[in-house]
């Protein structure tokens, strides 16, 4: 297993249980456990109203916190989906929970979009 130190985290770059991540995702250890990350090393959410594999933050609830963008030419498999957002675009889901960034989150390792909106807004943990 390597690791790469990003601004004080450790981000797990070849792992056995996400060898097969998409590209632009990782795993990262941090206070909250492994937690995923984007290729910046941006904490990743999951958003409790996203049901049935659907996104339910679109419009601007997407602008605040904007989707993973399904990485062109690779495939879905294994915990990893791809659900179709309402504009038609291809987004990541991780065990069917669709993926976002949060735009207040200013560097790597900030995780100031966990628990708000009455909890509904939570760390993505790879499990």
């Amino acid at each position: 297993m390597r690791f790469l130190t990003l601004c004080g985290l450790a981000l797990l770059t070849a792992s056995p249980a996400f060898a097969h991540n998409p590209p632009s995702i990782h795993v990262a250890t941090t206070a909250k456990g492994q937690t995923l990350v984007d290729a910046a090393g941006m904490t990743l959410y999951m958003f409790d109203k996203d049901a049935d594999g659907r996104s339910a933050c679109n419009g601007a609830c997407a602008a605040n916190w904007p989707p993973i963008v399904a990485d062109p030419g690779f495939a879905a498999h294994a915990d990893w989906s791809i659900v179709t957002r309402d504009d038609g675009s291809r987004q990541w889901a991780y065990r069917g929970h669709p993926l976002y960034r949060w735009i207040k989150d200013a560097k790597p390792g900030d995780m100031t979009g966990d628990g708000l909106l009455n909890g509904t807004w939570h760390v993505a943990l790879a499990e």
